[in-house]
């Protein structure tokens, strides 16, 4: 199928979840998750309109970016190794895995600009998962603020693999109260506004609880 008809199921269904929790579908960003795919359905998804794409590994980020470059906002939405950080943070437009102060580290050394990034929090406590845990966010992201080229803009969490809406819901709640307390304490250093939260399975979900940026994969691109 393609992209253009799965993108216009997906909006659809964007539309519904605003209307059922009065937000306004222009306010969500819509990342077409492009691993695993070829550079010509990535190129395709470009051209339906999608034009923020996330890559979790580097080597084929870096292939589609010398293919597609600036055309595409780029979304780093993996674990990202300190030893790679050289080779993406001045391609990428945004970090979604941000969760360890040596990462930080290298991506204040490596950067030639503020990178936004959200910080990854593993709010299920899955061991498979990676991020800090909920008790662990604000220390940490208060001490972003020694970090002159990262700007905190979001927290970016994963949900569980499950069918239980509630179990689900719960996950992006507890996201989102964090979001708020870090968002009003209003530091220049992490403005902290969105919500990088849900993906294929339950971005509707994901909405409905205030995610600001989906990431939607097999539903978009197969």
């Amino acid at each position: 199928m393609s992209v253009s008809s799965q993108l216009s199921r997906i909006k659809e269904t964007i539309n519904e979840a605003c209307e059922e929790c009065g937000r306004d579908a222009e306010n969500i960003t819509i990342i077409g998750v492009t691993k695993y795919v070829s550079i010509d359905r990535a190129k395709e998804t470009l051209a339906a309109g999608v034009t923020n794409l996330g890559e979790n590994r580097k080597e084929e980020f870096l292939e589609k970016y010398e293919a597609i470059g600036k055309e595409a906002i780029w979304h780093f939405i993996g674990s990202l190794q300190s030893r790679k950080v050289r080779d993406v943070i001045n391609e990428v437009d945004y970090i979604h895995s941000l969760d360890r102060k040596s990462l930080a580290k290298e991506i204040n050394k490596r950067a030639d600009r503020i990178v936004p990034c959200f910080v990854q929090v593993n709010i299920s406590g899955e061991e498979s998962k990676h991020g800090l845990a909920p008790d662990e966010v604000e220390k940490f992201i208060e001490s972003m603020a020694n970090y002159e080229n990262i700007k905190v803009v979001g927290l970016m969490t994963m949900a569980p693999h499950e069918d239980q809406e509630e179990a689900l819901r719960a996950v992006f709640r507890k996201l989102r109260a964090l979001r708020d307390i870090i968002r009003d304490k209003q530091e220049p250093h992490a403005p902290c506004e969105w919500l990088s939260m849900g993906m294929s399975n339950d971005y509707r979900l994901a909405i409905e609880e205030g995610a600001t940026h989906i990431r939607v994969g097999s539903s978009l691109v197969g």
